[in-house]
């Protein structure tokens, strides 16, 4: 009953493990399959080792956390035992990957295109090193050439996830799927933002700035979904801020065929897959709707 269909990938449900968040090793991913995700998408990781920021990397804000953990990465080579062992009989695989260049982004995708259910393109990330990240998703141009260059080199769906610090996200939205994206994730994490300790005086992040994620950027996140399912025609994943099915719904309503969890899952741990996928069941169950897709684009309808 809560089953979809995501760029021709057949999930059980429309919950997904964010990038990010117990992503590192297919242990975790595999637990979160086990708790009853539909998908789980890795940590970020690039063709190359990164060894991020020094810590402290997270700190919590009211409404959820800022994070600048820097795209840190083992490098693709380090990563792809990861990959093999996670259960891909429990659930579907998605990479998120990250690079500097088109060429970049391409050699890591077409390396383990065979391991994974899709790929997640990084262009978005707002506290990544000078070249990386947002830098990229703010320009159109650029995110078109590297979309494009991936799709070149696998055969499997590629989703393009996207900042929303930038003017006008339809106009990275459209430059995506101009480039050839299967589909779209939104959002990234705001910001940067920062937080100073009113002790020592000094910012408490080592990098000074990170991205913000949790419950306050669900607003931004629901308002960017709806505007894109507008401007695009290709399948949005939506995320940030997620903590129950009612947010799900929202998420969904505005345009999203799938939805992702993230910062939730530090306060709650993996159960918080199945409790929701329980909740959205129970709410289909009652409500006018014969299955998940026909609440997708809903609060669009007249």
């Amino acid at each position: 009953m809560l089953n979809v269909n995501l760029c021709g990938i057949e999930l059980e449900n429309p919950l997904m493990l964010a990038a990010g968040i117990l992503g590192s090793h297919a242990s975790s991913m595999n637990l979160v399959l086990d708790a009853g995700a539909g998908a789980v998408v890795s940590k970020s990781f690039s063709k190359e080792a990164n060894e991020g920021y020094h810590n402290p990397t997270t700190v919590e804000v009211e409404g959820g956390i800022i994070n600048a953990v820097g795209l840190s990465s083992p490098g693709v080579d380090a990563f792809l035992e990861e990959l093999e062992l996670v259960n891909r009989d429990k659930g579907k695989s998605i990479a998120s990957i990250y690079g500097a260049n088109p060429e970049e982004f391409s050699y890591v995708a077409e390396k383990i295109s065979n391991l994974v259910d899709a790929i997640e393109l990084n262009v978005s990330c707002p506290h990544a090193m000078e070249g990386y990240g947002a830098s990229i998703g703010e320009n159109p141009d650029l995110t078109c050439e590297i979309v494009s260059a991936v799709k070149d080199a696998v055969d499997v769906p590629v989703f393009a996830k996207l900042t929303p610090n930038v003017t006008d996200i339809k106009e990275i939205a459209v430059a995506a799927e101009n480039g050839g994206a299967d589909g779209l994730t939104l959002i990234n994490s705001l910001g940067p933002g920062m937080k100073i300790d009113i002790v020592t005086g000094h910012p408490i992040l080592s990098n000074k700035f990170g991205g913000m994620s949790g419950p306050a950027i669900k607003p931004i996140a629901i308002r960017c979904v709806y505007d894109v399912y507008d401007a695009c025609d290709i399948p949005i994943i939506g995320v940030g801020g997620v903590r129950n099915y009612e947010d799900v719904v929202e998420f969904l309503y505005a345009g999203a065929t799938a939805v992702q969890i993230g910062t939730s899952i530090m306060y709650e741990g993996p159960d918080i897959f199945g409790r929701i996928t329980a909740d959205l069941d129970g709410f289909l169950e009652d409500s006018e709707f014969d299955s998940i897709e026909e609440m997708v684009g809903f609060a669009h309808k007249d």
